[in-house]
């Protein structure tokens, strides 16, 4: 079982990082929460691994902190969720506001995650209820939800770390923020900005 793997960042997709460990190259799955945490192409990183099976293929999934890990676990234990919708909500939503929203039964702010509805948002608060009582929050660690999904610089982040020049990224991010509104998920945020770039709308913008 690996449960962590340290080594170069090779290349990075939407949702997906290559590790080079001296010479054997792994593909990751990540959230956007941990995209925007990773350094540059070519440098060193390290990941906590959780590994899963799927038709007899082993997948990778990797968390930048613990604590997203633990909440990966949480949610795949869920019925109806799997590893990439667990992902979808680890992007959408900081363990802190997962916490806030199944303890107030905010089915509206977990639906803010891609694949997440409103009777797996039900199922999500029901079933994880128990897992979460008695957990208090720092004081205004979940006063803004939205505040880090909206949040211009981790989408900037994220596209550096795909390859993209802060000059030419930057321009695709304001008019995805235009376009999307600035309290829209990150995950949402980067599609568009892809988009932008990908058509060279952003020359336009």
């Amino acid at each position: 079982m690996i449960a962590k793997l340290k080594g170069i960042l090779d290349a990075a997709g939407l949702d997906w990082v290559i590790l080079d460990v001296q010479g054997v190259c792994y593909r990751v799955y990540v959230s956007n929460k941990t995209m925007v945490l990773l350094p540059p192409l070519g440098e060193a990183v390290s990941l906590n691994i959780q590994m899963l099976v799927r038709q007899e293929q082993p997948i990778l999934y990797g968390f930048a902190t613990l604590e997203e890990q633990e909440w990966f676990d949480k949610l795949i234990t869920v019925q109806g969720v799997g590893a990439r919708v667990a992902l979808a909500l680890l992007s959408a939503l900081t363990p802190s506001e997962l916490i806030q929203a199944i303890q107030g039964g905010d089915k509206t702010l977990i639906c803010r995650a891609d694949g997440v509805g409103p009777k797996l948002a039900s199922r999500l608060v029901t079933e994880l209820r128990d897992k979460v009582k008695g957990i208090e929050l720092t004081v205004g660690a979940s006063a803004q939800p939205g505040a880090v999904s909206g949040n211009a610089q981790d989408v900037l982040s994220a596209l550096e770390n795909l390859g993209y020049k802060k000059n030419e990224a930057a321009p695709a991010v304001a008019r995805a923020i235009e376009e999307e509104g600035i309290g829209a998920p990150t995950a949402a945020l980067i599609r568009k900005a892809l988009s932008l770039l990908a058509s060279k709308i952003n020359g336009a913008a």
